[in-house]
């Protein structure tokens, strides 16, 4: 253990060299994603470490998440540090423009929201400098090395929740290059909540402690309701009128490719069913107003979400070109086709929220690490989450949804079913763990 911890310090110390070193470089690219408009036009500063709020006075929590799913993820157990714990300060930081423009409208009114600082010496630096944290909490598999050793180097608690790595991450972390660092980064944790048992197991072999591994349950079955403004209200309502007489399925968070298999599948439902609606949205906006520029110059009619196209008669494709608007969407249809799943290079997106909506929840074989929910929900029930193997089995399935009603109804039932069996408790479960491994620890 000696030896792999000193080959750790070595790697670290190489780590933080180089990280140091490529500080002048790593800024020029944060200006020309800024240009770019992939980081804040005015928040941008902000991943240098730099404030734009002021710290409080008394104790902080800081929460990391890296984009949207994660940071949606993160708000639940942020309501309940706040209800259990008024004292305590929070902080919440992800890294993309998309999750800042949706969760800064989600989050508690008092919560500080920033983005978090690029993994260089002189942006944590200056960042664990400002707000020193009293604990750092972070959301899945954000391992940062100059994050995690400047933090343990402060005396700040280190906690990971939903804690998960891909496959291929765990092969390049078990390599005989990397296991010390790693191994050195877990070693700094006082508390590691695991996805799975796999992902437990996975943890294990990279030599985190057995006694900091502890289970809760996956956050992002933990589907909470937001208070809705009153655009997005009368939005989602017009739209519920004008699906009200027509039969509606979705595809959602579909990547690039994805649209040809749900347009091809769209087309032979509509020899079916002429007045179908097939609601189409994209992972990226962009390519949401890509679908539909193409589509139109194709001769087909298509209303797009961010312009607030009605679906006028012969209009049988609906573009959802906006973020933040899943959730809600989800209670107009009856069918949710969950996308990032079709093409072996993807890895599948979170199904839970459509299964909380009452959907009968179709996706594609290439889930990643999603493997673990879709196989608890099936099985709780096997009609919970139907998998199919590409364009042919997805159009079996569709046809026989919209063709027996039974056989829907009894897919909406088994999904939400089994979505409330996984989803009790959760929240109460991981503010527990952290409150015994985590806060005793930090606020002492």
């Amino acid at each position: 253990m000696a030896a792999t911890e000193a080959a750790g310090k070595l790697a670290y110390r190489i780590y933080r060299a180089v990280s140091y070193g490529a500080e002048a470089a790593v800024n020029l690219h944060l200006r020309w994603r800024r240009l770019r408009g992939r980081e804040h036009s005015l928040r941008w500063t902000e991943r240098l470490g730099l404030p734009s709020l002021s710290r409080p006075t008394g104790p902080l929590l800081w929460f990391h998440a890296v984009s949207l799913g994660e940071g949606m993820t993160a708000i639940p157990i942020i309501k309940e540090c706040i209800k259990q714990r008024p004292d305590v300060n929070v902080l919440m930081t992800t890294t993309t423009v998309s999750a800042f423009e949706v969760i800064s409208k989600r989050l508690p009114s008092g919560v500080i929201y920033q983005f978090a600082p690029l993994d260089t010496p002189s942006a944590v630096g200056a960042f664990l400098g400002y707000w020193k944290p009293n604990a750092i909490i972070l959301i899945e598999s954000e391992l940062w090395p100059n994050l995690i050793m400047g933090a343990s180097e402060n005396g700040i608690v280190l906690a990971l929740l939903n804690a998960r790595m891909s496959s291929k991450s765990f092969k390049k972390f078990s390599g005989p290059v990397l296991l010390p660092l790693i191994s050195l980064m877990l070693s700094k944790f006082s508390l590691i909540v695991p996805l799975s048992t796999m992902q437990a197991i996975h943890f294990q072999l990279l030599q985190a402690s057995p006694y900091i591994i502890k289970f809760s349950g996956d956050l992002k079955y933990v589907v909470e309701e937001f208070d809705a403004s009153e655009g997005e209200l009368r939005s989602t309502q017009d739209l519920r009128l004008q699906l009200a007489h027509r039969q509606v399925w979705m595809a959602s968070s579909i990547h690039r490719g994805e649209e040809e298999i749900m347009l091809g599948v769209h087309r032979v439902l509509t020899e079916m069913h002429p007045d179908i609606v097939t609601i189409l949205v994209p992972r990226d906006p962009q390519h949401g107003l890509e679908i539909s520029q193409e589509l139109r110059k194709a001769g087909q009619n298509v209303a797009l979400r961010s312009r607030q196209e009605n679906l006028k008669p012969g209009t049988n494709i609906y573009v959802v070109d906006t973020l933040g608007e899943l959730r809600y969407l989800y209670r107009l249809t009856p069918i949710a086709v969950v996308g990032g799943s079709f093409f072996s290079d993807l890895s599948g997106h979170n199904i839970v929220e459509a299964a909380a909506a009452g959907c009968a929840v179709l996706t594609g074989c290439h889930v990643g690490h999603f493997s673990h929910m879709v196989l608890e929900m099936q099985r709780l029930n096997p009609l919970s989450v139907l998998q199919v193997s590409g364009k042919l089995e997805l159009e079996k399935a569709l046809k026989e949804l919209f063709s027996d009603a039974k056989v829907l109804e009894a897919r909406r039932m088994a999904a939400k079913q089994a979505f409330r069996a996984l989803s009790t408790g959760i929240v109460a479960n991981v503010w527990s763990l952290l409150n015994v491994h985590v806060l005793n620890q930090a606020l002492c």
